[in-house]
């Protein structure tokens, strides 16, 4: 699959068939996310796939009620749980390095929670990444030390139906030029935005 297609036709998925994932679709996936970019290369993401039914259950219980992840997080054949390693991202010499402190370690593990969507997209697979749920908490259910924290869990299955996409912004509402108050625009019929000079 072309690189272009497979970011335009990855979905968030939430229902997924009772088909299992190997071992071997895994790697593939696993490997996507180890080769993401990061800070200095610090690599500061920590993976834990989860495949137990009593532990997939007590994560979803760290969503609320009214969350339709919750599901999903229950009857996908597997959850990858994705960490990040506090004090690496972002720090220079041991100290942080930005004024983002040592939350750049979500930016980082981001990239690879990408990659590992669109590396699941291209097998056929489908995946959510989840934001809806309490970190700290999904932690201790994973016996986590206090040096990484649960970032995101992600679903990961054979969807069970086909998804539309939601709409888009043009590219004119989000994407500027050479500063925040014009508006960049391409020309594209598609994204066209109309703005006077």
């Amino acid at each position: 699959m072309e690189t272009q297609q497979c970011i335009a036709q990855r979905r968030s998925v939430r229902r997924f068939t009772d088909q299992d994932i190997s071992n071997e679709q895994l790697k593939v996936i696993m490997e996507a996310a180890r080769i993401a970019p990061s800070w200095a290369n610090t690599q500061c993401w920590e993976f834990i796939i989860v495949r137990d039914q009593a532990i997939k259950e007590k994560l979803a219980e760290t969503m609320p009620e009214s969350n339709p992840a919750r599901k999903a997080t229950i009857n996908a054949p597997v959850v990858i749980v994705a960490c990040g390693k506090l004090g690496k991202s972002g720090f220079y010499k041991d100290q942080a390095a930005t004024s983002k402190g040592d939350n750049w370690y979500l930016y980082d593990v981001g990239l690879a929670t990408q990659n590992i969507s669109l590396a699941a997209h291209d097998l056929g697979l489908g995946s959510v990444i989840l934001g809806l749920f309490d970190a700290d908490a999904a932690g201790k259910v994973l016996n986590l030390p206090d040096s990484v924290k649960v970032v995101t869990l992600m679903p990961l299955g054979v969807p069970a139906k086909e998804s539309k996409a939601p709409p888009r912004k043009p590219l004119c509402e989000f994407v500027f030029k050479d500063s925040y108050e014009k508006a960049w625009v391409t020309g594209d019929e598609e994204n066209l935005c109309f703005i006077e000079e």
